[in-house]
Protein backbone atom coordinates (compact mmCIF):
# COMPACT_ATOMS: atom_id res chain seq x y z
CA UNK A 1 0.00 0.00 0.00
CA UNK A 2 1.45 3.40 -0.98
CA UNK A 3 1.51 6.43 1.27
CA UNK A 4 -0.99 9.21 0.69
CA UNK A 5 0.50 11.95 -1.52
CA UNK A 6 -0.76 15.41 -0.80
CA UNK A 7 -0.42 18.64 -2.75
CA UNK A 8 0.71 21.41 -0.42
CA UNK A 9 1.74 25.02 -0.81
CA UNK A 10 4.59 26.58 1.15
CA UNK A 11 5.30 30.29 1.55
CA UNK A 12 8.95 31.33 1.39
CA UNK A 13 10.42 34.63 2.54
CA UNK A 14 13.76 36.27 3.29
CA UNK A 15 14.83 39.81 4.10
CA UNK A 16 18.37 39.45 5.44
CA UNK A 17 21.61 38.87 3.53
CA UNK A 18 21.44 37.50 -0.01
CA UNK A 19 17.67 37.12 -0.03
CA UNK A 20 17.39 35.40 -3.41
CA UNK A 21 20.17 32.92 -2.57
CA UNK A 22 18.38 32.07 0.69
CA UNK A 23 15.13 31.29 -1.17
CA UNK A 24 17.03 29.17 -3.71
CA UNK A 25 18.80 27.25 -0.94
CA UNK A 26 15.55 26.61 0.93
CA UNK A 27 13.99 25.15 -2.23
CA UNK A 28 17.09 22.95 -2.79
CA UNK A 29 16.83 21.64 0.78
CA UNK A 30 13.12 20.96 0.40
CA UNK A 31 13.81 19.08 -2.86
CA UNK A 32 16.42 16.90 -1.12
CA UNK A 33 13.95 15.91 1.62
CA UNK A 34 12.67 12.35 1.37
CA UNK A 35 8.92 12.39 0.85
CA UNK A 36 8.86 15.93 -0.60
CA UNK A 37 8.78 16.65 -4.34
CA UNK A 38 8.99 20.32 -5.26
CA UNK A 39 6.90 20.69 -8.41
CA UNK A 40 7.33 24.41 -9.10
CA UNK A 41 7.45 27.85 -7.57
CA UNK A 42 5.87 31.18 -8.31
CA UNK A 43 7.93 34.09 -9.46
CA UNK A 44 9.85 35.88 -6.73
CA UNK A 45 8.36 39.15 -5.48
CA UNK A 46 9.86 41.96 -3.47
CA UNK A 47 7.41 42.95 -0.77
CA UNK A 48 6.89 45.59 1.85
CA UNK A 49 7.29 44.00 5.30
CA UNK A 50 4.53 43.52 7.83
CA UNK A 51 5.52 44.38 11.38
CA UNK A 52 8.49 46.37 12.69
CA UNK A 53 10.68 48.59 10.51
CA UNK A 54 12.98 46.29 8.52
CA UNK A 55 14.32 45.60 5.01
CA UNK A 56 11.97 44.53 2.22
CA UNK A 57 11.32 40.82 1.77
CA UNK A 58 11.64 38.54 -1.19
CA UNK A 59 8.70 36.14 -1.24
CA UNK A 60 7.59 33.17 -3.33
CA UNK A 61 5.28 30.18 -3.01
CA UNK A 62 6.31 26.58 -3.71
CA UNK A 63 3.96 23.81 -4.78
CA UNK A 64 5.05 20.47 -3.34
CA UNK A 65 3.72 16.93 -3.40
CA UNK A 66 4.45 15.07 -0.21
CA UNK A 67 3.90 11.76 1.51
CA UNK A 68 4.79 13.38 4.86
CA UNK A 69 2.02 14.05 7.35
CA UNK A 70 1.31 17.78 7.79
CA UNK A 71 3.11 17.92 11.14
CA UNK A 72 6.23 16.32 9.62
CA UNK A 73 6.16 18.72 6.67
CA UNK A 74 5.97 21.61 9.12
CA UNK A 75 8.85 20.05 11.07
CA UNK A 76 10.89 19.85 7.87
CA UNK A 77 10.25 23.55 7.22
CA UNK A 78 11.30 24.47 10.76
CA UNK A 79 14.45 22.32 10.52
CA UNK A 80 15.43 24.02 7.25
CA UNK A 81 14.90 27.43 8.86
CA UNK A 82 17.07 26.42 11.84
CA UNK A 83 19.82 24.95 9.65
CA UNK A 84 19.92 28.14 7.57
CA UNK A 85 20.36 30.33 10.66
CA UNK A 86 16.86 31.59 11.40
CA UNK A 87 16.75 33.26 14.80
CA UNK A 88 13.36 33.98 16.34
CA UNK A 89 13.71 37.12 18.43
CA UNK A 90 10.84 39.37 17.39
CA UNK A 91 7.38 38.51 16.05
CA UNK A 92 7.20 39.43 12.36
CA UNK A 93 10.82 40.58 12.62
CA UNK A 94 13.58 40.26 10.03
CA UNK A 95 14.74 36.76 9.10
CA UNK A 96 17.22 34.93 6.92
CA UNK A 97 14.50 32.48 5.85
CA UNK A 98 10.86 31.86 6.61
CA UNK A 99 8.93 28.78 5.46
CA UNK A 100 5.20 28.62 6.13
CA UNK A 101 2.86 25.71 5.51
CA UNK A 102 -0.01 27.45 3.71
CA UNK A 103 -2.19 24.52 2.63
CA UNK A 104 -2.04 20.76 2.95
CA UNK A 105 -4.37 19.24 0.38
CA UNK A 106 -7.91 20.08 1.42
CA UNK A 107 -7.20 19.31 5.07
CA UNK A 108 -8.24 21.73 7.76
CA UNK A 109 -6.09 21.39 10.86
CA UNK A 110 -6.52 23.46 14.03
CA UNK A 111 -4.01 22.46 16.68
CA UNK A 112 -2.05 24.70 19.07
CA UNK A 113 1.09 24.78 16.90
CA UNK A 114 -0.33 23.84 13.49
CA UNK A 115 -3.16 25.64 11.72
CA UNK A 116 -3.86 24.81 8.08
CA UNK A 117 -4.84 26.57 5.90
CA UNK A 118 -2.53 29.28 7.25
CA UNK A 119 -4.82 31.53 9.33
CA UNK A 120 -3.66 34.88 7.90
CA UNK A 121 -2.74 33.98 4.31
CA UNK A 122 -5.87 35.56 2.83
CA UNK A 123 -4.95 38.89 4.47
CA UNK A 124 -1.46 39.11 3.00
CA UNK A 125 -0.78 40.18 -0.56
CA UNK A 126 2.79 38.82 -0.30
CA UNK A 127 1.26 35.33 0.04
CA UNK A 128 -1.78 35.66 -2.21
CA UNK A 129 -0.10 37.19 -5.26
CA UNK A 130 2.46 34.37 -5.68
CA UNK A 131 -0.04 31.70 -4.58
CA UNK A 132 -2.56 32.80 -7.20
CA UNK A 133 0.09 32.22 -9.88
CA UNK A 134 0.07 28.53 -8.98
CA UNK A 135 -3.52 27.95 -7.85
CA UNK A 136 -6.31 30.21 -9.11
CA UNK A 137 -8.76 29.23 -6.33
CA UNK A 138 -6.73 28.28 -3.24
CA UNK A 139 -8.34 26.88 -0.12
CA UNK A 140 -8.58 29.50 2.60
CA UNK A 141 -9.35 29.30 6.32
CA UNK A 142 -12.89 28.13 6.98
CA UNK A 143 -12.97 26.03 3.79
CA UNK A 144 -13.57 29.08 1.61
CA UNK A 145 -12.09 29.46 -1.87
CA UNK A 146 -10.47 32.62 -3.14
CA UNK A 147 -11.50 34.08 -6.47
CA UNK A 148 -8.99 36.15 -8.41
CA UNK A 149 -9.49 39.84 -7.59
CA UNK A 150 -8.35 42.63 -9.84
CA UNK A 151 -4.99 44.11 -8.82
CA UNK A 152 -5.21 47.15 -6.61
CA UNK A 153 -2.78 50.04 -6.51
CA UNK A 154 -1.94 49.18 -2.89
CA UNK A 155 -1.14 45.58 -3.86
CA UNK A 156 1.04 46.70 -6.76
CA UNK A 157 2.99 49.00 -4.44
CA UNK A 158 3.46 46.29 -1.79
CA UNK A 159 4.20 43.28 -4.06
CA UNK A 160 6.58 43.88 -6.96
CA UNK A 161 7.92 41.26 -9.41
CA UNK A 162 11.62 40.66 -8.70
CA UNK A 163 12.85 37.43 -10.35
CA UNK A 164 11.58 34.42 -12.32
CA UNK A 165 10.46 31.22 -10.59
CA UNK A 166 13.10 29.47 -8.49
CA UNK A 167 14.93 26.46 -9.92
CA UNK A 168 13.42 23.28 -8.48
CA UNK A 169 15.94 20.81 -9.96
Amino acid sequence: MSARRVRAFLGLGSNLGDRLAHLEEAVRRLARTEGVDVARTSRVYETTPVGPDQPDFLNAVAEVFTSLPARDLLGTCLAIEDSMGRVRTERWGPRVIDLDLLTYGTDEIDEPDLIVPHPRMHQRAFVLVPLLELEPHPLLPGGRRFGRPGPSRATEEQVRPFAPPLDVT
